[in-house]
């Protein structure tokens, strides 16, 4: 078998074009990653500085109603993250994990393997 020929496109100029091209490609990758990161940031940055000086005075206002420290009440709302990033309710709705959503995750999961290679 015979590899496939150079016609004058293969040797030292081509090697050295396609790093070229890579290296650019990187460049603008990078430029462009830069400038939508400055657009985001732009954007949503005072949306969310205002959101937390909202939680903020909510929270205060909160621990000078119940008469409740800021720090207890941070260790309170520090408990109900983890319980709910546990899968805990506590709005009373259904487990998560009971049958129909355990089957429902199942169903996703396998909804999205991809077994293409399979049939090929």
């Amino acid at each position: 078998m015979a590899g496939r020929g150079c016609g004058g496109g293969c040797g030292p100029g081509r090697a050295n074009e396609d790093n070229a091209r890579f290296l650019l490609l990187g460049a603008l990758l990078a430029l462009y990653l830069l400038g939508g990161a400055a657009v985001f940031s732009a954007l949503e940055r005072p949306h969310e500085r205002q959101a937390r000086q909202r939680w903020e005075e909510r929270l205060a206002g909160f621990g000078r109603r119940h008469n409740l420290s800021r720090d207890a009440l941070r260790g309170f709302l520090r408990h109900f993250e983890e319980a709910a990033a546990a899968g805990v309710r506590v709005d009373g709705a259904r487990p998560r994990w009971d049958f129909p959503g355990a089957f429902y995750f199942v169903g996703t999961v396998v909804s999205t393997i991809d077994v293409s290679p399979l049939h090929g």
